[in-house]
């Protein structure tokens, strides 16, 4: 049993449970934990699919800023590499993947529901999409294609570079979400929605997926060295530091 990922299997389906804290924020012990936990069901044969679930009010509200500014330059370096594996594991996972989006989903909450073949998020005043730049953080070219993966290239510029927040109605409407629920139905129509894809041939299946995500996962793994330099080095810029220091002040305030 880990630390801050439960799984808990019915009928061949994992639910992967995000578990840390109020707002499961994610910090690098985290992401190794997670990506772990796929390696583990992808290996198993008696997996046939995963559900990957939030708490109520919150999916993750992605990267944990108040522990990753504390990070030196070699745990910050290692946190940028094993969160884009994070991101490849996900998005190459060969069997069906839904994410139960259960509330707040921005930055790298959203990024994990953009690798899942299917988001369910629950309704009410939640908010789901990237916004890094606002931030201060430079978003890779391999979360923009993966962001354009599905909501297409024109959108996902204007959204990046406003760092916008879409309400469950309006990210439904934009095809970043696919359906919305009441937070009490959402791992029933998770589950009906994994069922749906495992009644088809395997093979058939898994290998289409990964067909149409060919291009998509090498752009995520070719880029990765890159993306790396170039986040990094935003990252300890003053102006940036500046940024994520008044975050953190109003975050630790409340």
């Amino acid at each position: 049993m880990g630390t801050f990922i439960k799984t808990q299997v019915t009928d061949h389906i994992c639910h992967i449970q995000l578990d840390r804290g109020k707002s499961n924020a994610m910090h690098l012990e985290m992401i190794e934990e997670l990506t772990a936990t796929l390696i583990a069901q992808r290996e198993d044969a008696a997996i046939e699919a995963i559900v990957l679930q939030g708490k109520e009010a919150f999916f993750t509200s992605g990267l944990d800023l108040i522990t990753l500014f504390q990070y030196d330059e070699g745990q910050m370096r290692t946190f940028w590499e094993k969160f884009i594996n994070l991101i490849y594991e996900l998005a190459s996972f060969p069997k069906p993947s839904i994410a139960a989006v259960t509330g707040h989903s921005p930055a790298g909450g959203c990024v994990l529901a953009l690798c899942c073949d299917h988001r369910i998020m629950a309704e009410g005043d939640y908010i789901i999409g990237l916004n890094e730049v606002p931030v201060g953080i430079i978003v890779p070219s391999s979360i923009f294609e993966l962001y354009s993966f599905w909501i297409g290239s024109a959108n996902a510029a204007r959204f990046l570079l406003e760092g916008k927040l879409l309400p469950p109605a309006e990210a439904l409407k934009v095809g970043l979400i696919d359906e919305v629920v009441s937070f009490d139905r959402i791992q029933t129509a998770a589950g009906r929605k994994a069922k749906q894809y495992m009644q088809y041939d395997k093979k058939a299946w898994q290998a289409s997926k990964l067909n149409i995500r060919k291009n998509l996962l090498s752009q995520v793994m070719e880029t990765k060295g890159d993306a790396i330099e170039q986040v990094l080095k935003q990252w300890w810029a003053p102006s940036t530091r500046a940024i994520l220091q008044t975050i953190i002040d109003n975050l630790t305030k409340k």
